[in-house]
Formats: C-alpha cells, sequence, structure tokens
C-alpha cells in the first residue's frame, strides 16, 4: 500500500511539474531486476520486475558546456518487495537516425536493500541468506545507464534501457555487488 501511495504522489509531482512547462519527457515502463549483463555472481538473486518512472526535465543553459545533459529524477518499486530506488542525475541524448537516439547518463540513488551480511564474515550462517540477496554495501549507489530510442509519430516513444547501480568503492568500501536491470519503457514528451 505504501508503494502504491508513493506511485500516486510521483505521478502527482509529474503532472504539476509538466504544467510548469520545466519537464520535457516523461516515462514508464518494466524493468528485469537483477539480471546478468557482465557478473553474473550475483544475478538472480532478488525477485521481480521493478516498475520504473523517470521525469526528464529540459537541459538547463549552464549546462551547455556539457553537451547539454537533461536533469532527471527517477524512482524504481520492486514488485516483489526486494530493492526499490530513487535518485536524479543527467542523461546526454545524440541521435544517430532519424527517429533513434543512444542516451547515456550518470545519476545518484539510494536504495533500500541489503548493505552487509548479518552475522560476521565468513561464519557459514551468511551462506543461506547470500543466496537470494545482493548486499551493496552502501545506501548510497552510483547509477549509470544506457538507452536506445524510437521516437513514434506525435509525443510518444519507447525506450530499451539497461541500468547499473553500483557503490565503485567510492561510496562505499567493503561489499559492493551491485544491481544490473534491463527493461523497456514508454515516453511521453511534451510540447511535441
Amino acid at each position: 500500500m505504501q508503494r502504491i501511495a508513493l506511485l500516486t504522489t510521483a505521478l502527482a509531482a509529474i503532472s504539476a511539474a509538466a504544467s510548469a512547462q520545466i519537464v520535457d519527457e516523461v516515462r514508464l515502463g518494466v524493468v528485469v531486476h537483477n539480471v546478468c549483463i557482465a557478473n553474473c555472481d550475483n544475478a538472480n538473486k532478488e525477485d521481480g520486475p521493478n516498475i520504473n518512472g523517470e521525469i526528464v526535465f529540459k537541459s538547463p543553459d549552464f549546462l551547455d558546456v556539457i553537451w547539454s545533459p537533461r536533469p532527471y529524477l527517477m524512482g524504481s518499486v520492486n514488485t516483489a518487495g526486494d530493492t526499490s530506488f530513487g535518485g536524479a542525475g543527467l542523461q546526454w541524448n545524440w541521435v544517430f537516425a532519424e527517429g533513434w537516439g543512444l542516451e547515456p547518463g550518470v545519476g545518484y540513488v539510494i536504495h533500500d536493500g541489503e548493505l552487509t551480511f548479518p552475522y560476521p564474515q565468513g561464519d557459514p550462517r551468511n551462506d543461506p541468506i547470500s543466496e537470494h540477496t545482493v548486499f551493496f554495501g552502501s545506501r548510497d549507489l552510483f547509477r549509470t545507464s544506457l538507452s536506445l530510442n524510437k521516437d513514434f509519430a506525435g509525443p510518444w516513444g519507447v525506450q530499451l534501457m539497461y541500468e547499473h547501480l553500483s557503490h565503485g568503492q567510492i561510496l562505499g568500501s567493503g561489499r559492493n555487488q551491485g544491481l544490473d536491470n534491463i527493461g523497456v519503457r514508454v515516453r511521453y514528451a511534451f510540447g511535441e
């Protein structure tokens, strides 16, 4: 129930921000949670897809010096009660063909997942827990993303997206199992 209230609040915020004409785009989709991309040791430890939403703002003029990235706010709620997260960052959109764009992004998120083992390192009681739990090592994580965008007629589009969460031994130390997600989102651009 709390997650539904959070999603409702987010949708109300999107609507209010869009009416202020600072929102460039909104996105909503389903993301496969904790998949095997590069390091598969920790993949598939958590269940359920995530419902993923994002508000993308117009690029302010002062960001022109770094190729005009668009700021974003995002949230991702896990439907099985595993790790959910939310954060902010910057995304660049490079159009490479008519209606097609590649969108790399960097950001920062806070999550509600596990940080470390409940028992001391090496304790055999951790073994069954570690089979189904990702240990992030830090409540703060970096978020890197890469998306392939396809525009349709009018304001609508679709996006195939990948995201990786990790503290990179910068925001935390020790455990750094990270998380990889991949999914599809529908895009709606304001002012199209």
